[in-house]
């Protein structure tokens, strides 16, 4: 297992936590009403968080492995790959702990005229203003900056590489970063409007709250489909991904469906295994295809 192995299974469990999440979000939303108790209250809020900060974090460490990879050449044997991969891990679900702790602490189930689980921060105090802007730097700012940085260096290696497939490669990373551009800047900053509002800098009148808070609903819409797009994006599009299914379709599928399914496959497959080890197959194999 490489460590872009490690990222993927990493962000495949943090966007489940997330995911996990959201029927109860949704209940929540339609229902006016929390009817699960406190524990799930800030059960679900873990989920919710820890999937939060750990998709994004492990998006971007991927990325910061291809840029290795590819820029850099620094590849590692396998075990080492495991051992690095898993601790890296480690310290990622940590800081992601961190980030969500204030959210985690402070929220809990309350009766005002029907029970609502929120986020109850001491009055007077600062912590929801800091966590909203916590969420633009550390869900934001940071990570579109490490993303732009790699990507800006990785896509003039690959246009110098000499493969076949480095048009796909670049039209990949591409929509890695417009992808995550379009679908979190909107929500960021609404949540910049509503800290600024807390603290005085903008208008507090009725219409103007209604408005922001219907902008708020739908770009956290919209934000949070973006953790259903990971798979599709760093998955299903690459290609020791779509060799596993079609083992799978080969093994599993009547053998004349499988053969019919299959049979445009086997020249690019076994183009690829006959092929040189080369930077450019090593490229490859970092499975940004």
């Amino acid at each position: 297992m490489t460590m872009t192995d490690v990222c993927l299974f990493h962000l495949a469990v943090a966007d489940l936590l997330f995911v996990t999440s959201l029927p109860f979000w949704s209940h929540y939303v339609v229902a006016a009403n929390w009817p699960f108790g406190d524990f799930l209250c800030r059960a679900v809020t873990s989920l919710y968080m820890l999937g939060f900060y750990g998709s994004i974090f492990f998006m971007v460490l991927m990325s910061v492995d291809r840029y290795l990879i590819i820029v850099h050449a620094v590849t590692m044997v396998r075990h080492k790959s495991m051992q690095l991969g898993t601790a890296v891990a480690t310290v990622i679900w940590a800081i992601s702990l961190c980030a969500s702790l204030p959210t985690i602490v402070f929220t809990k189930a309350k009766n005002e005229s029907g029970f609502i689980c929120t986020a109850d921060f001491p009055t007077d105090s600062a912590w929801r203003q800091t966590t909203y802007f916590q969420m633009n730097l550390l869900g934001l700012l940071l990570p579109l900056c490490v993303l732009v940085f790699c990507y800006s260096r990785i896509i003039p290696t690959l246009v110098n590489l000499k493969s076949v497939q480095k048009h796909k490669a670049i039209k990949l990373t591409l929509i890695i970063v417009i992808v995550f551009f379009l679908f979190w800047t909107p929500y960021n900053i609404a949540i910049f409007l509503k800290a600024l509002q807390i603290l005085g800098y903008l208008i507090d009148e009725c219409d103007f709250n209604k408005n922001l808070d219907f902008a708020l609903q739908w770009t956290e819409t919209i934000a949070f489909t973006h953790c259903c797009l990971n798979p599709v994006i760093y998955a299903f599009v690459g290609r020791k991904f779509q060799r596993q299914v079609l083992r799978l379709f080969q093994k599993w599928l009547p053998f004349g469906l499988s053969y019919r399914f299959c049979k445009s496959f086997p020249a690019e497959l076994s183009e690829r295994r006959s092929s040189t080890f080369s930077r450019s197959s090593e490229v490859t194999s970092a499975r940004f295809l």
